[in-house]
């Protein structure tokens, strides 16, 4: 059988992919292999899915002989913060981060609040799929009521991160994509003395991501034209990323916030080897400028673990995704969109800059395109052989490599699509690439599954 795991956790639509009886055998599953009796936290985002799953996770987690503590709407990274500040077993985030909201999906992470291995998700399949486990789901619902007091913890120790600093002065606009940065964000802005206004902050799970947030940032860059501030913040679903935008609109993305907050932390010499740990889709500009200042830059495939795993292994201090996922040692290197955005802001508030003017320091980025190959079928499920044919296809087409060009190509991990990201110093040679690899690129997957 396929994995049911992906590259973030178990991701997919709603009853189809991600069903009522897979997330109760998942709760029973995990359940059943941890060996303390401590309780297990557990977390959703605004989808309205998330209380039918939340549901299922907690009856399987009871049946296998373990409690639960529900957290409620909250971002991700709540949920490792409270699991080492809690001392509990594990916890649970049902989430599908950037998604639409038909999407859903379960991410697990261990006592030390990191992302469960690729060994421990096997062992949890293989309890699912083990034809002698009688997993049988009990018909009645269970009350779950929600523990506020911890999610306080959390908002406190977000603040705490500031060390005593302020944002008094600085006007700020959130956009909290009807998602999980909808239950704090505001709150801890404020508290720190920022002018505050947010936008699309309803829990509304029917519109979270819906052309908003971090991957789509028109309503933010309207928002700043029609109430101008100092800067603005646009997060995903589960606030485990963020994208900022400066005055004039223009795009502060998780390569410039890697060169700016990374070149602090050089200046203040703190920065393990003057390192910086990004993945394969950041730009080449930046990995340029910051060789050019002294500093190495390592790259990891596509994915917050591996930059987490390199990260651990080099000691790095500050890591992170283009899409604006950054982990930083404040945390214990949990993605936290809301904590990146504090300290963004504090960097601009103790500096005396505005962020435009920060930004203008940072580097000029390459042309960069990436394009979506849609797909009618999940690539990840084909049979074995003409998985390993279409992966040889990409692969011929990804070895496009100069010093000033550059194509990357991967299967999505969380949505039927390829995507295909090329750069180069010139326009017109990122247009051209690109657009005659993606209609090649399809033609040859089409007659492979077409054969």
């Amino acid at each position: 059988m396929q994995s049911i795991f992906g590259t973030d956790g178990i991701r997919g639509r709603f009853n189809e992919e991600i069903t009522y009886s897979l997330a109760y055998k998942v709760g029973y599953a995990l359940g059943s292999l941890l060996e303390n009796k401590r309780s297990i936290l557990i977390g959703r985002d605004t989808r309205i899915s998330g209380e039918t799953l939340l549901q299922a996770i907690t009856q399987g987690l009871n049946e296998s002989g373990k409690k639960s503590i529900n957290l409620g709407i909250c971002p991700t990274p709540a949920i490792p913060f409270l699991i080492k500040q809690e001392n509990l077993s594990c916890g649970i985030m049902i989430s599908a981060s950037h998604n639409p909201p038909e999407y859903n999906g379960i991410k697990i992470f261990d006592h030390n609040g990191q992302k469960i291995t690729k060994d421990f998700e096997n062992k949890i399949q293989k309890i699912i799929e083990d034809p002698n486990q009688n997993i049988s789901i009990p018909a009645k619902v269970i009350p779950l009521n929600t523990n506020k007091d911890l999610m306080d913890i959390y908002i406190k120790s977000l603040i705490h991160t500031m060390g005593g600093e302020n944002l008094s002065g600085l006007k700020i606009i959130l956009d909290t994509c009807y998602g999980s940065a909808t239950t704090c964000a505001k709150i801890i802005f404020q508290s720190l003395g920022a002018d505050v206004r947010v936008i699309n902050n309803s829990k509304n799970g029917l519109r979270i991501n819906m052309n908003c947030g971090s991957t789509h940032l028109e309503p933010l860059k309207k928002a700043l034209r029609e109430s101008p501030a100092d800067m603005g913040f646009s997060f995903d679903g589960d606030a485990d990323r963020v994208i900022g935008l400066d005055s004039k609109g223009n795009v502060l993305d998780g390569d410039h916030i890697l060169f700016l907050w990374g070149r602090e932390l050089m200046e203040q010499k703190i920065l393990t080897n003057n390192l910086l740990i990004s993945t394969k889709m950041a730009n080449l500009g930046f990995e340029k400028a910051w060789k050019k200042i002294g500093g190495t830059l390592y790259r990891t495939e596509v994915g917050d673990k591996y930059v987490h795993e390199a990260m651990k292994e080099k000691r790095a201090v500050l890591g992170g995704e283009q899409s604006g996922h950054i982990l930083s040692q404040i945390n214990n290197f949990s993605g936290d969109g809301i904590l990146t955005a504090l300290q963004i802001s504090k960097y601009c508030k103790r500096k005396n800059i505005n962020l435009n003017d920060w930004l203008k320091s940072s580097f000029e980025p390459f042309p960069q395109k990436l394009t979506n190959i849609n797909l009618d079928f999940n690539i990840h499920k084909l049979n074995p052989k003409t998985k390993i044919l279409i992966d040889q296809v990409i692969k011929n087409f990804k070895e496009i490599y100069s010093d000033n060009c550059r194509v990357y190509i991967r299967p999505s991990g969380t949505e039927p699509v390829i995507r295909v990201l090329v750069e180069a110093k010139n326009q017109k040679k990122v247009d051209f690439l690109s657009s005659e690899i993606t209609n090649k690129l399809f033609l040859e997957i089409n007659k492979l599954i077409n054969f």
